[in-house]
């Protein structure tokens, strides 16, 4: 784990307005856009409240998963003695809820690179909002190789997942939705 967080740590200071990450073995740097900070907030305000006592919600923390891959997840719920220590950097294997924004450099990222990290450690539910399509999209019952179960969810409803931390619901009306995006149905 030190390894891998001394090499993202020499990036720290130099993409600044930029999320950095190791992702699959490259070092990847993400502008951040007003949609993706707007949808962090909302997605962490509607979870905060629901929480026991004992879960905390971090946001662009490190996680180490592997030689090739350093996340830093827009959300995760760890314990909260453990998000209490206010580390750089955390075992994944706390993880117990993840959440994603997708951006317009982290498409195949949130789709298809991190479900694979995320669901090899067993972390049961993986949420990637999507402000570029207007939707959400669940995925449960992790595997060796990603996640078995997948919903699609456009903005508008209520987003209920039945998680090991109970019902968890995230209002998705209201989520910002680039003007670039596809119309809604």
């Amino acid at each position: 784990m030190t390894r891998l967080h001394t090499q993202l740590s020499r990036f720290e200071d130099a993409f600044p307005g930029f999320r950095t990450e190791i992702v699959e073995g490259s070092v990847v740097a993400c502008p951040l856009r007003a949609h993706h900070a707007g949808t962090i907030y909302e997605a962490w305000n509607a979870l905060a409240p629901q929480l026991g006592p004992e879960w905390d919600l971090v946001s662009d923390v490190v996680f180490p998963f592997d030689e090739d891959n350093e996340l830093c997840p827009d959300l995760a719920v760890i314990p909260e003695p453990e998000a209490d220590r206010n580390e750089l950097a955390y075992p994944p294997d706390l993880i117990e809820l993840v959440v994603e924004v997708v951006s317009q450099g982290s498409i195949r990222r949130d789709y298809e690179a991190k479900p694979r990290c995320y669901a090899s450690r067993g972390i049961a539910d993986y949420l990637v909002l999507d402000p570029l399509k207007g939707q959400c999209v669940t995925m449960w019952n992790p595997g060796p190789d990603g996640y078995r179960g997948r919903d699609t969810i456009p903005y508008g409803p209520d987003l209920t997942v039945d998680s090991p931390l109970g019902k968890l619901t995230i209002p998705t009306a209201n989520l910002p939705v680039d003007p670039k995006a596809r119309p809604r149905p």
